[in-house]
């Protein structure tokens, strides 16, 4: 099912504002620690604790960091206003309110995926949506042959992964990336939670454990699409 060009839109908005929002965040912590203050997480940007953060700069610098706090919350606004008209688009489309029943999806995600996404039927199979994701492991390189005995070229009898690919959407991405994070932190009653927690138990690195739910929430999403069925835990082996 295609997705209007309306949706399209309301997604370009979203991202619009996100790299120069980004680049205010940069710019306002970058401030701070070249006046030798310390920050750490996003209790910066808070509203509540502005004042305290002002005045460990000297008067030097805090016009320049009020200016560009006053360009942060226009920008918070713009992201809200955005992110409000991209969900009322997407709730138009019936499969919206499918893919949300995938665990780690919700309003805004949802509404992310489906005009970059349009149709599930762009994509072969699941390693070709993971691709396009930027969750696709490149196993080629440029040392995969090797010189023989006989001096001629042999393929390299071990063969490495060479990380993610790097040709993607970047949205994507952040969304499934993002999602698995959501399942991992939030939702310790799903499948998804205890395969990665049997991950971890096997010997598996964290990231490469979120990696893989990451992967697993991508092809149920991309089931889901298809099958144009909610989620079900049930039927979770045959999706990814």
């Amino acid at each position: 099912m295609a997705v209007s060009g309306d949706s399209a839109i309301g997604s370009k908005r979203t991202r619009s504002w996100l790299p120069i929002r980004v680049r205010v965040q940069s710019r306002i912590k970058a401030l701070l620690r070249s006046r030798g203050v310390a920050v750490a997480g996003g209790d910066v940007y808070s509203t509540r604790e502005r004042d305290a953060w002002l005045s460990k700069l000297p008067q030097s610098a805090r016009s320049l960091a009020e200016l560009l706090f006053m360009e942060y919350d226009g920008l918070e606004g713009l992201r809200q206003r955005a992110e409000r008209e991209m969900i009322v688009e997407a709730r138009k489309h019936d499969l919206y309110r499918i893919i949300r029943t995938c665990p780690g999806i919700g309003e805004i995600r949802a509404a992310q995926i489906l005009p970059v996404v349009v149709t599930p039927y762009r994509f072969a199979n699941k390693r070709a949506f993971w691709s396009y994701c930027g969750l696709g492991i490149v196993m080629r390189s440029s040392s995969d042959w090797v010189r023989g005995r006989d001096g001629g070229w042999v393929r390299a009898p071990v063969q490495q992964t060479r990380g993610l690919n790097r040709n993607f959407n970047r949205m994507l991405k952040a969304v499934f990336k993002g999602a698995a994070i959501t399942v991992i932190g939030r939702a310790q009653d799903e499948p998804l939670y205890r395969h990665y927690s049997s991950l971890l138990k096997g010997g598996t690195k964290p990231n490469l454990a979120r990696l893989t739910i990451a992967r697993q929430i991508a092809a149920i999403v991309l089931a889901l699409w298809r099958s144009m069925e909610v989620y079900d835990p049930k039927k979770l082996g045959h999706a990814t």
